[in-house]
């Protein structure tokens, strides 16, 4: 069984690329949202240039986590009505790990997309080409974070009623600490101050929620079929 594990965990990877790619409603959504609810900021916010610079990094950052949300209700679903998680968990592979399976493909399907659209954002929004680099940087741990974290809340309210209404509200306040991290790195960057120390406490972040979340997550899903 142990020279199983990651070859089953590469066959539940492929399996949900595989659903994404022929149902890619999911990922144009999220990439449609983040681009749009940026694109909005700049009629409230005024014509003004410097202000714009200045809000631009909670601007992407904020639009990134609402976008991440949008799919999540549907990680561990569809495989709850369709009894396929019953069948995942009957195949000895931890739920853990299955659980960090499923995260894996949903920071490919919806992670990744956001931040190859951060950069046409962020020159939309006016911000220096100097602090990309703090930009991509930061946005690839945040959304690996929010991956994570958004994964385990999906596995706590499986099969709860109102499921979809009660993720968020586990979801916001536990990235909250990665979203502030992430802006204030990306200001910095635009101040000339020194962003190494936000971008260190972003990778802390992520160092902590890579075992804790799948654990937690596992927990839930064993929880949601019993």
């Amino acid at each position: 069984m142990k020279f199983q594990i990651p070859s089953l965990i590469m066959a539940i990877l492929e399996r949900d690329l595989r659903l994404a790619l022929r149902h890619g409603a999911d990922t144009l959504g999220a990439v449609l949202f983040f681009i749009l609810a940026g694109a909005l900021f700049p009629l409230a916010l005024g014509p003004s240039p410097e202000l714009l610079r200045r809000m631009a990094p909670g601007i992407v950052w904020v639009c990134a986590l609402l976008a991440a949300l949008l799919p999540l209700d549907r990680l561990f679903g569809s495989e709850l009505e369709d009894g396929s998680l019953d069948q995942l968990l009957m195949t000895g592979l931890p739920p853990s790990l299955i659980a960090l399976a499923k995260i894996i493909a949903h920071w490919l399907t919806t992670g990744l997309p956001l931040l190859l659209a951060a950069g046409p954002l962020a020159i939309m929004l006016g911000m220096p080409g100097s602090s990309m680099v703090v930009l991509l940087a930061g946005l690839f741990l945040g959304t690996l974070i929010l991956s994570l974290i958004g994964g385990m809340a999906a596995s706590v309210v499986l099969g709860a009623r109102r499921g979809g209404v009660l993720l968020p509200l586990l979801v916001l306040p536990l990235t909250t600490p990665a979203l502030i991290f992430g802006a204030a790195a990306l200001d910095a960057a635009q101040t000339g101050l020194s962003w190494g120390p936000d971008l260190e406490l972003l990778g802390a972040f992520l160092a902590g929620a890579i075992p804790l979340c799948p654990l937690a997550a596992g927990a839930g899903l064993r929880a949601a079929v019993e």
